[in-house]
């Protein structure tokens, strides 16, 4: 085993979500997440330069106004214009983050470059909860000691300085001390990020009569119709693609049970991967379908919007 392998076993964790299924996960390492937050940052920041260099074509002479306040009255051309890029900062800010992650993917665009993404660490759904909770704590994590450090006098550390390196450099450090690389909005927040495998499921879904529905092993077609696949949204269908992938014996069949009480199948035995193979690829194409139409249904819980 090398060293490199050696380091992926150790983050690899068993989650056991609410319907009683085990997946096996792997904790984002830290470096990942570190890359995936300059990223960003960066698409962030660059975002806001594009767009105060577009608010400054658009009005250079109200931008030159709003800099010498001090001086001159300001007209409310400019005093529009400052509320404007006041309100774009705030909501760049914080917008950014959580549409993305409110998103069915649970990834920015720096996490999904770097392949990892925010889970729940119950094994459940991703609440807008959690992920509002995660991203507000960065504030007390991140930027209020980085404050701190900026408003020290010049040339000097200061009391409030060192009151901010202490308070960056111990947030920082908080997911060094944790095996599961928990920063505090994650322990607040219920969340852990992991990885999110980019590998597509296996040819059997398109080859071995998933597309169709027909077993080859005992050649039933399983057919669903509107109301049975009504009932799950996105998120169980990552759940079931991430078992099929998988294809851990137990855990399909503990899925295959849930899935047919729940839409009132008799459950059986012996055929239970090609059963989640049809419901799987079914659903997926409904999903798909509807999301041609604007319509979303995220899990089970929602409806389709």
């Amino acid at each position: 085993m090398t060293a490199a392998s050696a380091r992926t076993d150790k983050r690899r964790r068993t989650i056991v979500t609410p319907e009683g299924v085990a997946l096996p996960v792997t904790v984002a390492s830290r470096g990942a997440r570190v890359a995936a937050l300059l990223l960003d940052f960066f698409i962030l920041y660059f975002g806001m330069i594009v767009f105060i260099l577009v608010m400054i074509w658009l009005a250079s002479g109200l931008m030159e106004e709003i800099a010498n306040t001090a001086e001159n009255k300001v007209s409310g051309a400019s005093e529009f214009l400052a509320i404007v890029v006041i309100l774009f900062f705030f909501l760049a800010r914080y917008g950014y983050f959580l549409a993305f992650e409110l998103g069915p993917r649970g990834a920015t665009i720096g996490k999904r470059v770097c392949g990892i993404r925010i889970a729940a660490r119950d094994g459940g759904r991703l609440t807008a909860e959690a992920v509002i909770a995660r991203n507000l704590l960065r504030d007390i994590e991140m930027f209020l000691p980085i404050a701190f450090l900026l408003v020290a006098p010049s040339g000097e550390m200061g009391n409030a300085g060192i009151a901010g390196l202490i308070w960056f450099v111990l947030f920082m450090a908080f997911p060094f001390f944790n095996k599961d690389a928990l920063r505090a909005g994650d322990v607040i927040a219920g969340t852990w990020v992991v990885e999110a495998p980019r590998t597509k499921l296996a040819e059997a879904l398109s080859t071995q009569g998933a597309a169709d529905g027909r077993s080859e092993l005992t050649g039933t077609t399983y057919e669903f119709g509107e109301a049975e696949l009504s009932i799950y949204g996105e998120h169980e269908l990552q759940t079931l693609e991430r078992v099929l992938r998988a294809g851990e014996a137990k855990a399909m069949a503990a899925v295959h049970e849930t899935i047919c009480n729940k839409i009132g199948w008799a459950p059986g035995a012996g055929d239970e991967r090609a059963f989640l193979e049809a419901y799987y690829a079914q659903l997926r194409a409904k999903l798909e379908s509807d999301m041609r139409f604007d319509k979303r249904k995220a899990d089970k819980f929602s409806e389709s919007a």
